[in-house]
């Protein structure tokens, strides 16, 4: 999918269609997720700082990601996938791996052409959005021809054609070749991909070691011999925040890991598994990032198990000088629960459950004068209903205000702008509506 999150954002608000739009954590520490390919020729890119993104485009509209509709139009493309083959491998909400030949759909390069342009147009009529294709022999080349499609096209790697199509490509392009391979290799005075074919594997095995350098001189000869795989097994399960503000705190920090290892465990029970290993991630204020973990005796989806087992974890953790970053994981997972009275960590450690607390005895509670709800914290793309205006997004908040374009993806026109009490009664959050009636 192009520019996904920011392209669903411009689908669902015609007053941003064409617009510069960035989509990400909008605090001081955000990150972007995606940014429009207007909002791309003032520089921004997804991964980039939201503070450096504002400073190159201030212009642009900046929204919080609305995941609901995402993961929706993420499950129209992907059964538009499915039709087409029994192997679909998904990479992402807006990406995935087809395997054309096990559908029976494409047997040639026409063929394959011809379901890859059928696919966009069945794309952009069921969602509105647009998508590219990549057509070719293995994954890596499938996915490199993806990106020189975008936006909106289709590009075929003809078998025969790939070397003369990877040689003066950057490193980079290949997976597994990150910023450090990629400065590593420039600095032996390797750049393209043609020139870590020449390098050969000897060099590229001495340069990067056995199994890597292996890997990416195969590669750079165009051979990947990787499936496409239905079922993609989770490996973990995992929760992480970032704080506007360092955290010094030791008894909020004991807290926020609490609450994290809570909603690891809902995801963990939502996704039907358990785990045995729980992580804790804590990235400090001088950005160095510690990993602690601890290997129960059996799998588990208890709460209190895992929370208590992060709190064991944080314990061997200094944060003094304040945290920028904390998350909770739990791996080896498995589909079953094991309840265990005992469960011996690989230190050896037993951790018996606590007594059992007497039953309460009930007793009258006191009449209390009833308290104020706090007013809802808008959030800038935010859906919203009026109750007289009807369904709308916030623009902005702030000072007691906000301020609500009431416009749908059904408008062909921007719609108008009103601004409430960030407490009035009649505006409610919405559920985001269909990109497509």
């Amino acid at each position: 999918m192009d520019a996904f999150f920011a392209a669903a954002e411009q689908a669902a608000k015609p007053s941003l269609r064409g617009k510069a739009v960035v989509v990400g954590g909008l605090g001081p520490r955000g990150v972007v997720s995606t940014a429009s390919y207007e909002a791309r020729a003032f520089g921004v890119h997804s991964a980039m700082p939201t503070a450096q993104a504002r400073r190159l485009a201030p212009n642009a509209a900046y929204l919080f990601p609305r995941f609901t509709l995402y993961r929706s139009v993420s499950e129209q493309v992907m059964e538009l996938l499915g039709a087409l083959s029994p192997l679909v491998e998904p990479l992402s909400l807006d990406e995935a791996f087809v395997d054309l030949e096990a559908g029976g759909v494409a047997f040639d390069a026409a063929s394959a052409r011809a379901v890859g342009e059928r696919l966009r147009a069945d794309i952009k009529a069921r969602t509105g959005l647009t998508g590219s294709v990549g057509l070719a022999a293995s994954k890596m080349l499938a996915k490199i021809g993806s990106e020189r499609a975008k936006p909106d096209g289709l590009v075929l790697i003809e078998p025969g054609t790939e070397r003369e199509l990877l040689a003066p490509l950057s490193v980079r392009v290949l997976p597994g070749i990150g910023p450090a391979t990629g400065d590593h290799l420039r600095r032996a005075g390797i750049s393209t991909i043609g020139e870590l074919a020449e390098a050969g594997e000897d060099e590229l095995v001495r340069l990067l070691g056995k199994t890597h350098g292996a890997g990416v001189y195969a590669m750079s000869l165009a051979r990947d011999e990787r499936r496409v795989v239905a079922e993609r097994e989770g490996k973990s399960v995992s929760v992480e925040d970032t704080y506007d503000l360092d955290i010094h705190d030791r008894v909020r920090v004991r807290a926020e890991v609490a609450a994290l290892a809570d909603r690891c465990v809902g995801r963990l029970r939502a996704s039907g598994r358990s785990g045995r290993t729980v992580v804790l991630k804590v990235r400090r204020y001088d950005f160095s990032t510690l990993t602690r973990s601890e290997t129960l005796r059996a799998p588990t989806d208890d709460p209190a198990v895992v929370r208590e087992a992060a709190a064991r974890l944080l314990e061997l953790v200094d944060t003094t000088g304040g945290v920028r970053l904390l998350g909770v994981g739990v791996s080896g997972l498995a589909d079953f629960t094991q309840e265990v009275l005992f469960a011996r960590t690989t230190a050896g450690e037993e951790h018996a459950p606590p007594p059992l607390a007497p039953a309460p005895v009930p007793v009258a509670a006191p009449e209390l004068a009833p308290s104020l709800p706090p007013p809802p914290r808008w959030r800038p793309g935010q859906d919203v209903l009026h109750a007289a205006y009807g369904p709308g997004w916030v623009q902005g908040s702030g000072l007691g205000r906000v301020t609500v374009r009431f416009e749908t993806p059904y408008d062909e026109r921007p719609g108008r702008v009103r601004t409430f009490a960030v407490d009035d009664a009649d505006l409610s959050a919405a559920e985001p509506l269909p990109l497509v009636r």
